[in-house]
């Protein structure tokens, strides 16, 4: 190959990976992505659901699961004494948190529909009303380096913990509820507060979180 071969052929190369990391090539990717979700009607059945991803779905025209229609798996009767409970945010955190049910309800709120699905068994597409981490972690201070954020609940032997990208929790993919169809969380939902995971498998949707760790 010539010399001037070369260079052009270098110049087309580069040029190519320009595009493919420029913003505007991230947009039509994100576009792409989305477009390509099933994009589900109002009834579509709740039995049809169970077997599909959350990821893959577009669900904003699924009519709300009434809330006597919920199901659960896992353990549904865990009773917490809200006069000693704390939601505790620690880790790689320079400032360590621990928050009452009060002083959570006192943040400000965000409702969204999101669909949990417990592949094989059921599916509840609910309205849960709840909090942003990314004001608390911020509040906290991360520390640099970290990429996860966990969430354990409930307090005791039956206690589970499950972990996200830093940078879902921050988006408010991941957050906490308190609230569903415009109730308070049911104690078999997991009161005081249950994580909600947008495009995830209801088994990661952490119930009773007591506790938040960066890592």
């Amino acid at each position: 190959m010539s010399k001037r071969k070369f260079l052009k052929a270098s110049i087309r190369l580069m040029a190519g990976i320009a595009v493919f990391t420029s913003p505007l090539f991230s947009w039509v990717r994100f576009v792409q992505a989305g477009l390509q979700k099933m994009i589900l009607p109002k009834n579509f059945p709740r039995k049809d659901l169970i077997h599909k991803n959350p990821a893959d779905l577009d669900t904003r025209n699924l009519n709300i699961t009434p809330l006597d229609d919920f199901k659960t798996m896992g353990v549904s009767d865990h009773k917490t004494d809200l006069n000693t409970w704390r939601l505790s945010i620690e880790g790689r955190v320079e400032h360590p948190l621990a928050l009452t049910y009060s002083e959570i309800h006192a943040l400000p709120a965000f409702e969204r529909n999101v669909l949990l699905i417990c592949p094989g068994f059921f599916a509840n597409n609910g309205r849960w009303k709840g909090i942003s981490l990314a004001p608390l972690l911020q509040k906290a201070g991360i520390k640099h380096g970290a990429t996860l954020v966990a969430f354990s609940g409930p307090e005791g032997p039956y206690e589970k913990t499950e972990s996200f990208n830093l940078k879902d929790v921050l988006s408010n993919e991941i957050f906490l509820a308190y609230g569903v169809n415009g109730k308070p969380l049911p104690i078999k939902h997991g009161f005081p507060l249950r994580v909600v995971a947008q495009g995830l498998y209801g088994f990661r949707w952490v119930k009773y979180v007591h506790k938040v760790r960066v890592d």
